[in-house]
C-alpha cells in the first residue's frame, strides 16, 4: 500500500534552505544565463551557412541562397546577440563588477565580428574535409563527408566555439563543446588551438584538452587523448587555471587509436604515435613511437 500520509511539505522545506546556502548549482532570479535550446539553434543555423542546404531541410539553389542565407544569418545575428549579452551579465554579475559593463555593446561588437569570421572560417573547414577526403580510403566525396563523419562536425562546431573563446565569451563556447561532445562522442574544449586541414577519423573518445596545440595537416583515430599529466597548486592547495598543461602537437603528425600524450609537451613534425602508448615527454620531429612489446619506443623514421 501506498503511504498516503506522507507529508512532502518537510522535502520542499528543506530544498528551499539548501537553495539558500548554496550558490552555482541552482539558478534562481538568474535571469541572465544563456539558453540551451538557443545555443542550439544557432549552432544549427551557423552549420546551415557553412555547408548550404546540407540538412536537406531546405532546399538551396543559386537563384533563392541570398534569400534563405540572408535569413538565416539574421537569426544568427539576433540570437547570437541576446545570447551573449545575458553571458556577459552573468559574468557581471559572478564578480560583483561595480563598473559599468557595457554588456549590450560588447555583445553587438562580438556578434559582428563572429560574423565577419564566417568566410574565414568556412575555408578552414574546407581544409578539415579535404583532409578526411585524402586521409580516409573509404571516402567516397566531400559531400558523404559533411553528412556523415562526426569529426567533420565536431571539428566544425570547435572552430566556431573557439572564436568565441578567443573573444572572452563566457559559457557559450563550453555550451557549444559540450553539445558536440553528445552528438559525437568528441570532447574538444573550445581553448585548444588547431591549425588547417585537421582529421579525426571514427572520433569516439577523442579528448583534447584547453590548452593544447595542435599543428596543421594532423590526423588523429579514435580514443586519443592530448590531456594534462598533473595540476599545479597554489599556497592554499587550490588548482592554478590559466596555465599551459596540454601537449603541442606538431605539423603533419599522425596519433593512433587510444593513444595518451599527457602534460605541457612537444611531438614534433611528421613524426608518427602508434595506438595505446602513454606520452608524457618531448617527442623528437620524424620518431615512430610504437608499443614496446611491438617495436622499440622513440624510433626515427
Amino acid at each position: 500500500m501506498s503511504n498516503n500520509n506522507f507529508d512532502i511539505q518537510h522535502v520542499l522545506d528543506d530544498l528551499l534552505k539548501s537553495y539558500k546556502e548554496d550558490s552555482g548549482t541552482n539558478f534562481i532570479d538568474d535571469l541572465n544565463l544563456p539558453v540551451l535550446r538557443s545555443v542550439q539553434e544557432i549552432l544549427d543555423n551557423l552549420l546551415e551557412i557553412l555547408f548550404p542546404g546540407y540538412k536537406g531541410l531546405k532546399t538551396i539553389t543559386s537563384e533563392n541562397a541570398p534569400f534563405i542565407i540572408g535569413s538565416l544569418l539574421c537569426e544568427v545575428k539576433k540570437h547570437l546577440n541576446l545570447q551573449i549579452t545575458r553571458a556577459l551579465k552573468h559574468e557581471c554579475k559572478v564578480k560583483n563588477s561595480t563598473d559599468e559593463c557595457h554588456c549590450e555593446e560588447n555583445a553587438e561588437k562580438i556578434t559582428g565580428e563572429m560574423l565577419d569570421s564566417l568566410v574565414t572560417i568556412r575555408k578552414i573547414i574546407k581544409s578539415d574535409v579535404a583532409a578526411a577526403y585524402a586521409g580516409d580510403p573509404a571516402a567516397r566525396s566531400f559531400e558523404e563527408i559533411v553528412i556523415s563523419y562526426p569529426g567533420v562536425k565536431a571539428i566544425a562546431i570547435h572552430r566556431i566555439a573557439h572564436e568565441l573563446y578567443r573573444k572572452d565569451v563566457p559559457l557559450i563556447p563550453r555550451m557549444m563543446n559540450e553539445i558536440a561532445h553528445s552528438e559525437t562522442g568528441i570532447d574538444i574544449h573550445p581553448g585548444a588551438t588547431i591549425g588547417e586541414s585537421f582529421f579525426i577519423d571514427h572520433g569516439t573518445g577523442v579528448v583534447i584538452g584547453e590548452t593544447s596545440i595542435i599543428g596543421e595537416n594532423v590526423k588523429i583515430y579514435q580514443g586519443v587523448t592530448l590531456g594534462a599529466l598533473s595540476f599545479s597548486t597554489d599556497e592554499n592547495g587550490n588548482v592554478v587555471k590559466g596555465i599551459k598543461r596540454h601537449p603541442e602537437i606538431g605539423d603533419d603528425v599522425t596519433i593512433y587509436a587510444e593513444a595518451t600524450i599527457l602534460g605541457n609537451i612537444k611531438v614534433g613534425k611528421g613524426s608518427v604515435i602508434g595506438g595505446n602508448v602513454w606520452i608524457k615527454e618531448d617527442v623528437p620531429e620524424g620518431t615512430l613511437v610504437g608499443h614496446p612489446k611491438i617495436r622499440n619506443v622513440e624510433k626515427k623514421l
